[in-house]
């Protein structure tokens, strides 16, 4: 494979990043630190040599495995790497890859589908509140009933607001969005 191909995936990152995983020595304090790695099909420091090389199969075993849509976004990698490294920065772009790609695996569907409810409501409301949330996953995931019993303990016990706060300039938020959707960086 020439050096052209096999670099595509890791210049691909380093646009959406500003990360040069050839930097990445492989000291391995990104998997040490990651309280997500025991779940991990490929760990932070593989995914990070598996950019590097870059090639077909590489791609493909990144942008299908569950490691992406596993990640918390705890940045733990990130503060522990010696070289200044974003591994979180590098795996957001990779999941962004793998959603546009059509490559999200049928395990971790129920995570994307967390995730756009999650975006929606906080676009709306200009900050995360737990009922819309709950109720958009639930409709979007297709798991109508599994949590059916905490919410009326939740809702008792003064867990769950019965309506949600939203911030005042909403349409800053809507802006900020729409910037986002554009591909601006704001």
């Amino acid at each position: 494979m020439s050096k052209s191909a096999a670099s595509k995936l890791a210049e691909h990152v380093r646009r959406a990043t500003g990360v040069d995983v050839a930097e990445c020595y492989q000291c391995g304090k990104c998997t040490a630190g990651c309280p997500m790695a025991r779940w991990m099909d490929v760990v932070p420091s593989q995914i990070m040599r598996l950019v590097q090389i870059g090639d077909d199969e590489a791609a493909a075993r990144l942008l299908s495995s569950a490691a992406i849509w596993v990640c918390a976004g705890c940045l733990t990698c990130t503060q522990r790497c010696p070289k200044k490294l974003d591994p979180a920065a590098v795996i957001d772009a990779l999941r962004e890859l793998s959603y546009q790609q059509g490559k999200v695996p049928a395990s971790q569907r129920k995570v994307l589908a967390f995730h756009k409810a999650f975006l929606k409501v906080v676009e709306k409301a200009g900050r995360m509140s737990e009922i819309p949330l709950t109720a958009l996953y639930k409709m979007t995931s297709g798991d109508l009933v599994s949590d059916v019993t905490l919410a009326p303990r939740m809702l008792v016990r003064g867990k769950l607001p019965l309506v949600p706060k939203v911030v005042r300039n909403r349409r800053q938020m809507k802006r900020i969005f729409a910037a986002c959707r554009k591909g601006d960086r704001l």
